[in-house]
């Protein structure tokens, strides 16, 4: 039995509006993933910031170490702290100054994926740490 059309619904028209969704979402889903790959990217940036920062840290203490510090430890502690996706594209500077000891970490920053690409631009995270004396 059919039921009859309600006010304002057309006789049929819910054969008529079949598929409507699924053709809806077709036509946003290129810019839903234009949204995530930018979300992705942004959050690729700023984890960059983080490793070239947290390098730039481990690097300027081991610098500072008694036992062997200095410029070569500051450079190994740096490249160790980066994961190998990331040592590719990074420079490492260490520089004494009175009292100091300042290491700079620059990394370039990958597009979409470690490994697969970088942008022009580098990220630069610097520390320092304070020249540790010797008791005598």
């Amino acid at each position: 039995m059919r039921r009859p059309a309600g006010p304002g619904r057309a006789p049929g028209s819910r054969h008529r509006d079949r598929g409507q969704i699924s053709v809806e979402f077709l036509g946003l889903l290129p810019l839903i993933l234009v949204v995530l790959v930018l979300l992705w990217q942004f959050a690729l940036v700023g984890y960059t910031y983080a490793l070239a920062a947290h390098a730039a840290d481990r690097g300027a203490r081991a610098a500072t170490a008694l036992d062997g510090g200095g410029a070569g430890a500051c450079r190994t502690a740096a490249a160790h702290q980066l994961p190998r996706a990331w040592r590719g594209g990074s420079r490492t500077s260490c520089t004494t100054q009175p009292g100091l000891w300042k290491a700079t970490v620059q990394i370039k920053v990958p597009v979409l994926f470690p490994g697969a690409g970088s942008f022009p631009w580098t990220v630069t995270g610097t520390a320092g740490a304070a020249k540790e004396a010797a008791d005598r």
